[in-house]
């Protein structure tokens, strides 16, 4: 994932509260990761199939560890989904804190 020509996020109706109704994470903690280091993505080959997505681990700056299902359209990040990292992922990602 090249974050270097992406220009913010793509929100609307459809994704903007989707992920707090389902998972308590809000907008303003999706962006966070971003802010914070590390961060740690990876292609999701396994729901690529019309568009290149990824999955991103990371943490807000409060400290909360998410992740995220993603991709770009038009040099913006969309969220496809996002939640609290399980046991094993926060296990997974705490090696890349160091």
């Amino acid at each position: 994932m090249n974050l270097e020509n992406v220009e913010g996020f793509d929100w609307d109706e459809g994704n903007l509260n989707k992920n707090y109704i389902k998972h308590k994470v809000s907008w303003i903690e999706a962006e966070d990761i971003f802010k914070n280091k590390p961060l740690v993505f990876f292609d999701d080959e396994k729901h690529s199939q019309q568009e290149k997505r990824f999955i991103i681990f990371g943490k807000t700056l409060k400290g909360r560890l998410l992740v995220m299902s993603a991709t770009i359209r038009k040099k913006k990040i969309r969220v496809i989904s996002v939640r609290d990292q399980n046991k094993e992922e926060k296990i997974f990602y705490k090696k890349y804190e160091k």
